[in-house]
């Protein structure tokens, strides 16, 4: 027989009736019933009952074993009363009476149980993230993430793409975050970088004649970590096609990833149809470029029904230039309640309030009520309640200013109106591709040009666009938002030298600085390069969203905290002062 098991803790049936078994595993939980000990022994396939009485030869030992204990035992597989078959786990109609134990590993006393699904402290789950891994939830959540990578490269391999490596160790990328920054020992003074993302070298591939790339890539970034976003490194589904459209990208990675939602998603609706929005749209319709689909709601300017009327904040907003008044329908959210209780949540984003109109019976007719109704009189009200089809029982939310002021607050209030009123389809998988971004911005206070997006974007039209307003050139950028989250980010790229220098020219950067920046890019574009486009996709949202968790860290095997420090392996530390003189480096102390 093997040293440790003859089966795992998930494979015996009622097939095995009688027969004599080794299994190894962890103690998941001991219990006592008037002397005979039951044991569920855990492995990474499942669990199985085992007990001892005092008739087994070794039930002094078996008394000695606590939770997640590593233990190994041999045994007779006996079949369980009917009346006590779990039907829950295939092991349910089994259990296995102990004739031998050998102690693999004993456990100290544990800083959280696995057992149950207790809440612990983030920090003490990082800590002893070995620990936090042996639970059930989470076990499930990385298995998950194995066979949506699995699913992934098959997928693409299907499309006939290939799988390469990048380099790890390169040159600091223009993606618009933080480097992390690695010293050279051959080169004192002189540092490389982690790579933000495969970009660069993805583009010469094209340029070196492979037509169709893809690689799971590890990215870093040196960023601020949110609930969505990992502050230290990611994965991204990384691809890259020669002689594409921008329409071909998005028929070769929709497939995919439907196929992914649809393989994974435990039974929810995948839309197929995925709506192709403008930058600006999303943006006026849902106060962000990563929409939620599954709310319909959707935001309208209705400046027009404002302009000199007795409502004199907006009358006055209106006066100057850049401003709007925009509302948000807010279909059975027709009551005061429900409108004090949006004020306040506007109030809670740093807003003054949201102004509200709400429809209600009134003589057998409809009526407008609301300060805002009083203010601007039922003509102008009837006005708004058609513009935005809305009835009795419906209300209306108005933010005004300009645009950039009150947006990100009204994007929120949107998604909390779907909520609060239930208008949100929670089962669903909703996608968008948004697309037309703008290349550019203007700084209010300095008026200088920069680029608002990725600076190695085609721009639409060319060379011609760039000889008019910058403003009003758009890129052949894209992002694919899901269910209110950024999924997947690309472009057309600039392939052409004289477009690429032109594009840096208008945001200040002279041909020099480009040639010394991105010297290995631009080189490469002079011998012949084929135009070419892709996308990457973050691993780790998708696997969020599948697993249908609102923190990216419960996706992660070994996730860093909020200060972006691994509390279990101790980084980041101190060096020591070998190293530091070895690389030819000095840290400075805090002032």
């Amino acid at each position: 027989m093997h040293a440790y098991r003859s089966h795992t803790c998930a494979a015996l049936t009622k097939s095995n009736v009688g027969d004599t078994v080794r299994l190894a595993g962890w103690v998941h939980r001991v219990r006592d019933h008037g002397g005979v000990l039951f044991i569920d022994l855990r492995d990474h396939y499942g669990m199985t009952q085992i007990l001892a009485d005092p008739d087994s030869p070794v039930f002094a030992e078996v008394e000695k074993v606590r939770s997640e204990w590593c233990i190994r035992i041999d045994g007779e597989v006996k079949a369980r009363d009917e009346s006590l078959v779990n039907a829950k786990i295939p092991t349910g109609e089994i259990e296995v009476f102990i004739r031998d134990i050998e102690v693999l590993g004993a456990a100290d006393e544990l800083p959280l149980m696995v057992f149950g699904e207790q809440e612990y402290p983030e920090e003490t789950r990082l800590r002893y993230r070995f620990l936090d891994l042996r639970r059930e939830k989470l076990q499930e959540n990385m298995k998950l993430r194995s066979d949506v990578v699995a699913s992934i490269r098959k997928r693409m391999w299907d499309k006939e793409f290939r799988e390469f490596q990048t380099p790890i160790i390169t040159a600091s990328s223009p993606e618009g975050a933080r480097d992390f920054l690695v010293p050279s020992r051959l080169h004192p003074g002189k540092f490389y970088a982690l790579p933000q993302a495969p970009q660069q070298f993805k583009q010469l591939l094209m340029v070196s004649g492979f037509d169709k790339y893809f690689q799971i890539a590890p990215c870093f970034r040196d960023e601020d970590p949110r609930a969505d976003r990992s502050p230290t490194d990611f994965y991204q589904l990384d691809l890259e096609m020669s002689f594409v459209t921008q329409q071909d990208v998005f028929d070769t990675i929709q497939p995919v990833l439907q196929g992914v939602f649809e393989e994974f998603g435990g039974g929810r609706k995948v839309d197929a149809d995925w709506p192709q929005i403008s930058y600006r749209d999303a943006a006026l319709w849902y106060g962000t470029d990563k929409p939620d689909l599954r709310n319909p709601i959707k935001m309208q300017v209705v400046s027009e029904h404002f302009k000199g009327s007795g409502f004199a904040i907006f009358a006055k907003i209106l006066e100057q230039d850049g401003t709007e008044i925009r509302a948000i329908p807010a279909p059975g959210g027709g009551s005061r309640k429900f409108c004090d209780r949006m004020n306040a949540f506007a109030q809670k984003e740093g807003l003054p309030g949201m102004g509200y109109i709400f429809w209600r019976e009134a003589d057998g007719g409809m009526e407008a009520a609301g300060p805002l109704a009083k203010n601007i009189g039922p003509e102008r009200t009837e006005a708004i309640r058609q513009q935005l089809d809305l009835g009795v029982g419906d209300a209306a939310f108005f933010l005004g200013g300009k645009p950039d002021s009150f947006q990100t607050v009204a994007g929120k209030a949107r998604v909390e109106i779907g909520n609060e009123l239930g208008l949100t389809d929670t089962d669903r998988f909703a996608f968008a591709w948004i697309v037309d971004f703008p290349i550019y911005e203007k700084d209010e206070d300095t008026g200088r040009i920069d680029f608002e997006h990725n600076p190695f974007s085609m721009p639409q039209g060319g060379m011609d666009a760039l000889n008019g307003d910058p403003l009003d050139v758009l890129g052949y950028q894209y992002d694919l938002a899901c269910n209110g989250y950024e999924l997947v980010s690309g472009a057309i790229r600039n392939h052409r030298p004289e477009i690429m220098f032109k594009a840096f020219e208008i945001a200040g950067y002279g041909e020099d600085e480009v040639r010394k920046r991105f010297g290995g890019l631009v080189n490469a574009f002079q011998y012949g390069a084929p135009p070419h486009g892709g996308c990457a996709a973050g691993i780790d949202r998708i696997v969020m969203l599948l697993a249908d968790e609102a923190n990216i860290r419960e996706v992660i095997l070994f996730p860093m905290n909020q200060r972006a420090e691994d509390l279990m392996m101790a980084a980041p530390s101190e060096p020591a002062a070998d190293q530091l003189m070895e690389l030819s480096l000095r840290v400075l102390p805090k002032e």
